[in-house]
């Protein structure tokens, strides 16, 4: 197992940049239920379960965590990736071998370890790796479980995301956060509700991205794009290239 390594100064700037990558990335960022991460949070630690779908998710729980909740997040990662990419290790991120169970179970009483005072979040993906956000079942492993059943004073948290293209150039990040589950010694049948309240998380999710109900279902945004001078102009250029093809420009231009 690797530890956390957690620097409060490399914590702030690097959150910082992944806010501006985000900013950059995505058109807009819109959340609905962040109050329930918040009023936990502010009781206690939170242990946070989510779908893992896309290269982003690192980032945005690292923005979510430290920009948005304003919250001391760790996360658990795949050792090799963590020993690939040892930043993340200074922003939180603790790594295990997911080939070996004696790691797992150091990496569970590692996390456990952390959820000790409120603001503490820990952010487990469940699924282990990336999977497509319609794959379904969400074949959730007991790791989180086993660390909800240990962390017995630690709120779970649903969170799903997904990365939604629509009539932006850009793809919107939508975020759903539920309320907490219900505590349950039994690995199998906690796993099992972390799955399903994370599963209508992205129900909702995809609910809302298919009916453009943001207000109505109560969605807040929290970001949107930063355009800079390319962007600028790119969109006069795109207009300039409009009018040059539109019929009968051309005719008029010659006379």
């Amino acid at each position: 197992m690797i530890p956390a390594q957690k620097s409060a100064l490399f914590d702030a700037w690097f959150s910082r940049v992944a806010e501006g990558r985000i900013a950059n990335g995505f058109s807009v960022v819109r959340v609905v239920g962040l109050g329930n991460a918040r009023a936990a949070a502010a009781k206690g630690p939170v242990l946070v379960v989510s779908n893992h779908t896309s290269w982003w998710d690192p980032l945005v729980v690292i923005y979510l965590s430290s920009r948005v909740l304003r919250t001391d997040g760790y996360a658990l990662m795949d050792a090799t990736n963590l020993a690939r990419l040892p930043f993340f290790a200074r922003v939180g991120g603790f790594g295990v071998d997911l080939t070996s169970a004696p790691d797992g179970a150091r990496a569970i009483r590692y996390g456990a370890s952390l959820l000790d005072k409120p603001g503490r979040v820990v952010w487990i993906f469940p699924q282990g790796r990336e999977r497509p956000v319609t794959e379904r079942p969400l074949a959730f492993v007991g790791g989180a479980a086993a660390l909800a059943r240990v962390a017995k004073s630690a709120a779970c948290i649903p969170v799903a995301f997904r990365y939604e293209f629509g009539a932006s150039e850009k793809p919107e990040l939508l975020i759903a956060v539920g309320e907490p589950i219900s505590y349950d010694r039994d690995i199998a049948r906690a796993t099992a509700s972390q799955e399903a309240a994370v599963g209508a998380e992205l129900a909702r999710l995809e609910r809302a991205a298919h009916g453009q109900s943001w207000d109505a279902d109560g969605f807040e945004v929290i970001l949107r794009e930063r355009r800079g001078v390319g962007h600028t102009l790119g969109m006069w250029a795109e207009r300039a290239l409009a009018w040059l093809t539109r019929p009968g420009t051309a005719r008029r231009i010659s006379k």
